[in-house]
């Protein structure tokens, strides 16, 4: 059986489209080049304040959150996130520079994954691909 993509999703060309929120613009410009050129659409944000009025208009299929960040943590933005009835949906994966520490705080909030920096950008990509095609299904 053939999965059909949801129409959103073919009207991008079937470009899986990631929010990327990160304070580090250093970090947020690499990953943004490299899922780019792994096919992901891409959307930047530098904290949580600007990924919560981007999700106004512009709702990725999935977000990849820092875990430390200014204003608002990775993890505490996720958990709100999963209460708010329009975003819940969205999968989000939770990257730190942090030990293993905050992975059962990830978990706990609702994240899909858990990476640490340095990050396996072949595993981070497969594993968007992979929460971005449930979405689709």
């Amino acid at each position: 059986m053939v999965k059909r993509a949801s129409p959103e999703r073919e009207s991008r060309g079937g470009r899986p489209k990631i929010a990327v929120v990160d304070d580090e613009r250093e970090v947020r410009e690499a990953l943004a080049d490299y899922l780019a050129s792994e096919g992901f659409e891409v959307i930047l944000a530098p904290n949580g304040l600007r990924l919560v009025s981007t999700l106004q208009v512009d709702r990725p299929d999935a977000i990849l959150l820092d875990v430390v960040m200014s204003w608002i943590d990775g993890i505490e933005l996720c958990r709100a996130l999963k209460r708010n009835v329009e975003f819940r949906d969205i999968p989000v994966v939770l990257i730190s520079g942090h030990d293993r520490a905050d992975l059962e705080h990830a978990e706990d909030a609702g994240a899909v994954a858990y990476f640490e920096k340095p990050l396996d950008l072949e595993s981070l990509a497969h594993t968007l691909r992979d929460v971005t095609a449930k979405r689709g299904t």
